[in-house]
């Protein structure tokens, strides 16, 4: 190990015995002076690259680079270089003196940290960077980086769930409803997680050092829906929804008051101050453990998606902001989510979600382009170390209130390339052209995993009154678009059965209808013609049978003749 730096005491002295014998940079107490020699410093001409940021045997941090750059006046800047760790609500080094390491200016870029796992100097969440000491205050002269390979700390090895089929359903949990979505073939299920309802009572639990307490009410029921579902070898996805608790300010971001509830549903994650930092990752940690494996008696999730439709702030409000910072503080708890459940579970998956407007409707403060927020998340990503993040994307027809997608080129907001307002199933492949480009595969040049988690048809609309044919014809075409495209991974349909708010609305997106005089409840009553079409989609023997009636209302005469790569083509007549 090299010997410590005469660093900072030293350099000051040398700084001090330099200024004193220049006359025209003479630094006194005088603040104006202060200020003009501020003016006058020359700012720092080296620039470390940091390359990698991972852990290597199982407790350390080894954090590798290059320079760029001429070294910086000795004059004014000493000979070191120092490693600096940010937490990941700190944003710069204001006031810093307390760098974990450093190394001599020409030495290989090489910093080795302890990990410190399981204690409250824990490592694992944290980004590093580096920096150059002036005699008064440490300038960063590095990009940032986080810890690029959680999953190996992982004790749960299991390979990814990999489903049968494409086929989802958001199911209503009952034990008839269960049974129900069991006969229907399902192999993808929703499960909600009310993330600002897990602390309370009745459940301890420690994470690096610090005990928390989750209300064992919400968890036993939570249990016993995945517990269900993962033992009918059905993948879960869960998505994780930060409603509004008066009793848990810290789970929103700071300054963010109660918003009317017609305006603001869900509320996005705080990474930004330590409270809400830690108490964020100590309930992912939970979450991940208790629904680890296939061998849990509470179940186990295979997906997670941190919020919804997140570039609506209506779904994730954090207040008007521009959507550089949006995505900054989005990246900041989506990473915290991620680096918790991929230490736990090494091939878990982790999505953040979109609606269809591709650049559409965007403000600029509070709703922002699906592709923007994609290119942007993306860009920050990469920046401070890549994540095998996902996409969730959600390609209702336009409006919600007409099945009939297949006609959405009519409304003059669909496209066939990425100037598309909307993107949904109507050009879904220019979605997932568009997900093939270089610069969004993952870090082994994979094209990242697209799960269509939310659309649904209606079967009572203002055009056509009720109609299950036309609903049943819709679903039939879209999951046919769905499972021929070999970048898509799950077809979620909302809902197993209508729910009165929506279908009071005309979005009665169930495969069941449900009884409109219980308003405040999901109570089903019968099924539509879309629910045997559902059963038999993906039924090789059934399914063209099935779908036969489809045709002539959608105006076509072979599904082939509208869907590249039909995967059912060879069965056609």
């Amino acid at each position: 190990m090299k010997k410590y730096p005469i660093g900072r005491a030293a350099a000051v002295l040398a700084l001090a015995a330099f200024l004193t014998g220049m006359s025209s940079r003479i630094v006194s107490a005088n603040p104006d002076t202060e200020g003009a020699w501020q003016q006058e410093k020359p700012q720092p001409t080296e620039f470390a690259h940091i390359t990698s940021c991972a852990i290597e045997g199982g407790s350390q941090i080894a954090i590798r680079g290059q320079m760029e750059g001429t070294w910086s006046d000795p004059a004014v800047y000493d000979n070191y270089l120092y490693l600096f760790e940010l937490q990941p609500y700190q944003d710069n080094l204001e006031g810093r003196t307390d760098y974990c390491a450093w190394i001599t200016k020409g030495d290989p870029l090489s910093f080795d940290v302890p990990l410190n796992l399981g204690t409250e100097q824990n490592r694992l969440y944290s980004r590093f960077v580096v920096a150059v000491f002036d005699g008064q205050g440490y300038t960063q002269v590095s990009n940032t980086a986080y810890v690029t390979n959680p999953e190996v700390l992982a004790k749960h090895t299991e390979p990814y769930r990999n489903a049968q089929n494409k086929k989802g359903l958001l199911i209503q949990n009952t034990d008839s409803m269960v049974s129900d979505a069991f006969d229907l073939g399902v192999n993808h299920v929703i499960v909600n997680i009310p993330f600002h309802h897990i602390l309370g009572q009745g459940i301890d639990y420690t994470y690096d050092g610090k005990s928390y307490s989750f209300n064992k009410e919400v968890l036993e029921n939570l249990d016993y829906t995945i517990r269900r579902m993962s033992e009918k070898s059905m993948t879960v996805t869960a998505i994780i929804l930060n409603g509004w608790n008066d009793g848990t300010p810290q789970l929103v971001y700071p300054g963010v008051t109660k918003q009317p509830e017609d305006q603001v549903f869900y509320y996005g994650f705080n990474a930004s101050t330590k409270e809400g930092y830690e108490t964020i990752k100590a309930i992912a940690s939970f979450l991940a453990e208790r629904y680890s494996s296939l061998s849990s008696p509470y179940g186990k999730v295979s997906n997670w998606i941190i919020g919804n439709e997140i570039n609506n702030q209506q779904w994730n409000y954090v207040g008007p902001m521009d959507i550089d910072r949006y995505i900054q503080e989005y990246e900041r708890a989506f990473r915290v989510f991620y680096t918790a459940i991929r230490s736990t579970n090494q091939n878990d998956r982790l999505f953040f979600s979109t609606d269809y407007n591709w650049i559409h409707e965007a403000n600029g403060t509070t709703k922002y382009n699906a592709k923007d927020i994609i290119d942007k998340f993306a860009d920050k990503t990469g920046a401070g170390g890549s994540m095998d993040w996902g996409l969730a994307y959600h390609p209702y027809a336009i409006p919600l209130t007409e099945p009939e997608f297949w006609d959405d080129d009519q409304t003059g907001l669909i496209k066939f390339d990425v100037s598309s307002p909307v993107l949904n199933l109507k050009n879904l492949n220019v979605l997932t052209d568009y997900m093939q480009s270089g610069l969004l595969r993952d870090r082994n040049g994979q094209v990242r995993h697209i799960i269509l988690s939310e659309q649904g048809f209606t079967s009572v609309s203002p055009t056509h009154g009720e109609n299950n044919d036309l609903q049943a014809a819709a679903i039939a075409y879209a999951y046919y678009i769905a499972d021929s495209n070999p970048y898509i991974d799950a077809f979620i349909m909302s809902r197993q059965v209508d729910a009165p708010s929506e279908a009071a609305a005309s979005m009665n997106f169930g495969l069941w209808r449900c009884d409109m005089n219980k308003p405040n409840d999901i109570v089903p009553t019968m099924r539509k013609k879309s629910w045997s079409v559902y059963k038999y989609i993906d039924d090789r023997k059934r399914t063209l049978e099935t779908t036969e009636f489809a045709k002539s209302i959608i105006g076509i005469e072979k599904w082939s003749d509208v869907i590249p790569g039909f995967k059912w083509r060879s069965q056609e007549q």
